[in-house]
C-alpha cells in the first residue's frame, strides 16, 4: 500500500498531451477518440481471465450464490451501475447483484474521496449483506491499490467467496488479494490521473461482460433477446412484445395476448405461442428447465 502512486501507468503525465489547452474543440475530440481506440485493445488481450472470472461467478450463482461488486469513486459507481441495470434488464431478484461504493449512496453523487482510504470500511459492508463464502466478489480499483477494495478482497479469501479484480495497472496490489486478476493496461489519460476517462471505459467494458455473458449463462436470454426483462412500463411493454413476436414470428396482436395470459413473463408467452400450449404448462416446463426457454422447448420431445 505503500507504492508511489507516481509510479502507476493510470497517473504518469504524458508529454504528448502538454497542450492540450491550446487546441480547438474539435481538435481535442478527435485526441479523446484516437485515444480512446487503444482502450477496446487492451480490454481484448485480457478476455481469457474474464471468462474464467464469469465461469466462477455462474457457477457460484447457479449454486445460490450473488454477485457483489465493491469499488470507490468512478470505479464503485460503475459497479453500482452495472448491478443495478441487471435488475431491469434480467428480472433478477433484488439482492442477486450487489453493488458497494466506498461512502454508501452519498458517494454516488458526491464525491467523498477519504472514504476509499479505510481499509476495514469494505468489511464492515459486506457484513451487512451478510457477505458469505458462497458468493462472488469483483473489486474494482483503476490503481490497482484503493485500500477500501484490497480490504474487500482480502476479507473474500478469508472466508472463501470468489475474489476477482479488475484494475487498469500490471502487478497490481489488488491482484495479490484476488484468485482471478483482470488487469486491463490503459496506460496514462489524456488529463493526467483522470481515470474516469480511458480506465474508466475499459472498467465499463468489462462490467459489461461480465453481468451480461454470466446472465446469458444463468438462461436469462434467448438467442440475443432479453426474454427475461420486467415489463414495467410503457417502453418496456412494447419491447416485450416485439420480443415475443422475434421468437415466435407471430404478429403483434398474437404477442400481447400471450403477454397478458403469461402474466407479463415473457419466457412463459414464447413458450406457449412455440408449443401451442396453455401458460400454466409453460411455467411448469421452465421451472423443469431451470427457466431455461431453449431446453423448455425440447422438454416435450424428451418426456
Amino acid at each position: 500500500m505503500n507504492q508511489d502512486l507516481g509510479q502507476l501507468n493510470t497517473e504518469a503525465i504524458d508529454s504528448r498531451f502538454s497542450k492540450i489547452d491550446t487546441l480547438s474543440t474539435l481538435e481535442l475530440l478527435k485526441l479523446f477518440n484516437e485515444s480512446d481506440k487503444s482502450v477496446a485493445e487492451e480490454v481484448a488481450k485480457v478476455l481469457p481471465r474474464v471468462a474464467d472470472a464469469i465461469s466462477e461467478i455462474t457457477r457460484r450463482m447457479e449454486s445460490g450464490g450473488r454477485l457483489i461488486y465493491v469499488g470507490a469513486g468512478t470505479s464503485g459507481r460503475l459497479g453500482v451501475l452495472d448491478a443495478s441495470e441487471c435488475i431491469p434488464t434480467f428480472s433478477l431478484e433484488d439482492g442477486l447483484v450487489i453493488g458497494l461504493i466506498a461512502g454508501g449512496d452519498t458517494a454516488l453523487r458526491t464525491g467523498i474521496e477519504g472514504a476509499e482510504d479505510v481499509l476495514e470500511g469494505a468489511i464492515e459492508d459486506l457484513k451487512k449483506i451478510s457477505f458469505s463464502k458462497k458468493d462472488s466478489l469483483v473489486g474494482i480499483a483503476a490503481s490497482g491499490r484503493t485500500p477500501y477494495v484490497v480490504g474487500a478482497l482480502r476479507y473474500a479469501k478469508e472466508i472463501g467467496a470468489a475474489s476477482i479484480a479488475l484494475s487498469c495497472n500490471l502487478d497490481s496490489e489488488l491482484s495479490k488479494f484476488a484468485d482471478i486478476a483482470i488487469e486491463v493496461d490503459t496506460g496514462a489519460e489524456i488529463l493526467a490521473g483522470s481515470t474516469r476517462l480511458k480506465a474508466g471505459t475499459a472498467q465499463k467494458l468489462v462490467l459489461n461482460m461480465i453481468s451480461t455473458v454470466s446472465m446469458i449463462n444463468l438462461g436469462k436470454t434467448y438467442g440475443n433477446l432479453m426474454v427475461d426483462l420486467q415489463v414495467s412500463n410503457i417502453k418496456l411493454r412494447d419491447r416485450a412484445i416485439r420480443i415475443i413476436q422475434s421468437a415466435t414470428n407471430c404478429d403483434a396482436r398474437r404477442a400481447q395476448e400471450a403477454l397478458e395470459e403469461s402474466k407479463d413473463q415473457v419466457k412463459v408467452a414464447i413458450v406457449m405461442i412455440l408449443l401451442d400450449t396453455s401458460a400454466v404448462k409453460a411455467l411448469e416446463l421452465l421451472k423443469a428447465s431451470g427457466s431455461r426457454v431453449r431446453a423448455a422447448l425440447d422438454k416435450p420431445a424428451n418426456t
